[in-house]
């Protein structure tokens, strides 16, 4: 642990390490921080961390930025409607008391936040999904400065963002890993109502399964991630701030993996030739709190079994004596200024105190000093009541008493003379670091009256129009054949065959306009764009009608071609609240409900916008897709074969979930075991949506025919489906 405490802080990038308490926060910064993020009681992906009240929010930015540190607060979960408007009160305070930025996943809260809040700075999470420049460049525009990018880009797709948008990239270099493209996982979800959207994620990946090839192992646990030897490169390539994962994690493993990771900062900008990892700290560095196997993370490669916790995803047991010695260095004792103190008290003139650090000094008047006629003011007692300087962070270590005569001041103005110099001198010093934000105003908010009355007079009617989603030739022969009005088509069949066998639909349905729409990849790399190309070149033939979005960079890159066809928001880009669909709305023509909102909450988003131009669609039948995933079930357990197909994991109950592995952008879609279904609901005159979809994943042509006559004969006789497992998903009961 020697050497660890002195430090220079050298070069650019920002150190930012996590906080769960306010312990945490003061050990981070003593272990040499230049950032803290933290989360509030709401709002936060850690729902089960300690958190910090309003208050200690308020109080840790105060520290903080005493030590010239920097405060981000999280406010990375999706939104909802009813919770929206409390984004202003919890907000507001942290706002007025400095805060430097907050982390958000929410479009909609984007929105909200650049409205009332227009001085604080805005950083996109890694929940956002953003895997690319198009993206980058969207949400910049939005008022985003800094991008925390999706954690399985490689260095090279890092740095390509940086270069071509400019904008502040803030990367992980240390801790858990999560096997999902964070913000795309509905697993936990789907399973127990612990939404990862939400903070609650109950990390079902950390969980044995049984795989086609192998026994029951754990293919879905990621290593820890641990980058002490890639420092010089992730600086080099310009990235802006170095993110430690862990506000769950014990405020001692916190400040220890900060000071290791402050120690090869600076002494890489100190000495980069000579540059070496001592084995001691490596090992330091595992025996916190990582899990049994490490690795670098996605800097230098896409996937494989080299970063899976195959055969055991547990923890390492912690070395009780280091966490103690950890928390007398960095947790227990002061943090705080050391200042030296001269007092001046004459008979007749005002009492004044002058208070110097290191970097700063400031000189206060007092009450007026009076000459004492019976007890005067010993030099002790007033050097005891100066020296009291319990809950600031200044600490006056020598003082110099200049008294003329006997003097008298009541305590209570020596106490208030003390308090007024440190107040002063820790603004001051606030002041100097370029942290003052006192002139900053929030705009006034007046809450608004969303009154659904108007509703009613846009609800939807009792008939549904179907629409179906395929994958595959034989789903899109059955769609054609049922007459469909809309067909949506994987991009990974766009090919001579499919392409005829709509032109051949569209010619044979002369009742109706039959329209289709390519569904873009769920995950767009810079190495996919080719794929977007050749949608973009489909879409020239005149047989489409319009792309179904899934993320990000496929809306940037279709917007910035301006064809004229239709763009749909897919389910998975998060339209909870008015101001997400606010977004979208003169972006896009239709937009899908999110699949985690229960129905009261679809409605009460929908109420709220009775004058939306957007129209509203839901998924009504079909897998889950779960996960979206770079790592790869079939390269792991085996080899890759560069071939796309099926395959399945069981879980401990038995229950078979299908894995798509998609090799053209290579990347797995794992799917729910059972499909959604809502036959029993979409019929009703309120239910909130007049499109609905049908998604095929694994069924078969015929099983796909028979399931579009099924949800198209419900409104005339309703009858049990054929398919006798399903699950209604959130339809009911939502996320918490």
């Amino acid at each position: 642990m020697r050497g660890l405490m002195k430090r220079e802080t050298m070069g650019r990038v920002e150190l930012l390490s996590p906080a769960g308490n306010f312990h945490a926060l003061k050990g981070a910064i003593k272990a040499g921080a230049d950032a803290v993020y933290l989360g509030g009681a709401l709002y936060g992906a850690r729902a089960y961390a300690d958190n910090f009240t309003q208050d200690e929010i308020c109080a840790g930015i105060h520290l903080a930025h005493v030590f010239g540190k920097k405060i981000y607060l999280t406010v990375n979960t999706l939104v909802k409607e009813k919770e929206l408007d409390g984004l202003y009160p919890f907000l507001l305070p942290l706002y007025e008391a400095g805060l430097d930025g907050v982390i958000v996943q929410d479009l909609g809260a984007v929105r909200y936040i650049r409205e009332y809040f227009p001085e604080l700075t805005l950083h996109a999470s890694t929940q956002m999904t953003i895997t690319g420049s198009l993206g980058a460049a969207m949400v910049k525009k939005e008022g985003i400065s800094r991008i925390v990018p999706a954690r399985e880009l490689s260095l090279e797709e890092i740095k390509k963002i940086k270069a071509d948008i400019g904008v502040e990239i803030e990367a992980f270099i240390h801790g858990a890993m999560c096997y999902c493209y964070s913000g795309q996982c509905l697993f936990s979800s789907v399973l127990g109502g612990r939404s990862g959207n939400r903070g609650r994620c109950a990390q079902p990946c950390r969980l044995p399964y049984q795989t086609e090839d192998k026994g029951q192992v754990y293919p879905l646990s990621m290593r820890d991630m641990c980058t002490i030897d890639l420092l010089p490169e992730l600086i080099d390539a310009g990235i802006d701030s170095f993110k430690i994962e862990g506000r769950m994690k014990k405020p001692a493993y916190a400040a220890g993996v900060t000071a290791i990771y402050r120690k090869y900062i600076d002494l890489y900008n100190r000495d980069k030739e000579h540059y070496f990892v001592a084995q001691e700290d490596r090992e330091f560095l595992h025996a916190l709190y990582l899990r049994s196997q490490t690795g670098d993370g996605y800097y230098h490669r896409h996937n494989g079994k080299e970063m899976i916790t195959l055969h055991s995803p547990s923890y390492s047991e912690t070395d009780v004596g280091l966490l103690s010695e950890l928390e007398k260095t960095y947790i227990e004792g002061e943090l705080c200024h050391h200042a030296s103190a001269k007092v001046f008290l004459i008979p007749g003139q005002e009492a004044r105190l002058f208070l110097k650090t290191e970097k700063q000094q400031v000189t206060c008047r007092g009450d007026l000093v009076q000459k004492a006629e019976r007890q005067p003011l010993a030099k002790e007692k007033i050097e005891e009541q100066m020296k009291k300087s319990a809950n600031t962070h200044i600490k006056i270590t020598d003082i110099d008493v200049n008294v003329e005569g006997d003097v008298f001041l009541p305590v209570r103005s020596l106490n208030e003379l003390r308090r007024k110099t440190i107040s002063a001198l820790e603004a001051e010093l606030i002041r100097q670091n370029g942290l003052d934000y006192s002139c900053r105003k929030a705009v006034v908010s007046e809450k608004k009256n969303h009154s659904i009355s108007s509703y009613t007079k846009s609800a939807p009617s009792q008939k549904k129009v179907l629409h179906a989603l395929v994958n595959t030739l034989g789903q899109l022969r059955a769609a054609c054949k049922a007459h469909l009005p809309r067909i949506y088509l994987n991009y990974s069949l766009l090919e001579e065959e499919s392409l005829a066998i709509m032109q051949l639909s569209k010619k044979n349905n002369t009742k109706i306009r039959q329209e289709f729409f390519i569904a873009t990849p769920y995950i767009v790399r810079e190495k996919d764009s080719k794929y977007l190309e050749k949608m973009d070149e489909a879409l020239l033939t005149g047989v489409f009608d319009g792309v179904l979005i899934r993320n990000l960079e496929s809306f940037s890159f279709f917007d910035q071609k301006k064809r004229s066809v239709k763009m749909v928001i897919d389910a998975g880009l998060y339209v909870w609240n008015r101001e997400s669909l606010k977004f979208w709305e003169g972006r896009a023509a239709e937009s899908y409900l999110p699949l985690e909102c229960n129905m009261h909450e679809w409605r009460e988003l929908l109420e709220t916008c009775p004058d939306r131009k957007m129209q509203i669609s839901a998924v009504v039948y079909g897998r889950f897709p779960m996960m979206i995933t770079a790592n790869c079930i079939r390269k792991t357990m085996g080899s890759c074969r560069h071939v796309p197909g099926w395959g399945t994991i069981k879980d401990r109950y038995g229950k078979q979930f299908p894995v798509y592995m998609d090799c053209l952008c290579c990347y797995n879609v794992l799917y729910n075991s059972v499909p959604l279904s809502l036959h029993k609901v979409f019929t009703e005159k309120n239910f909130p949506a007049e499109c609905v979809r049908l998604d095929f994943t694994t069924e078969e042509s015929e099983e796909t025919l028979q399931i579009i006559h099924y949800f198209g004969d419900i409104f005339r006789t309703y009858r049990e489906p054929s398919y006798k497992e399903y699950t209604t998903g959130h339809y009911k009961r939502g996320v918490e």
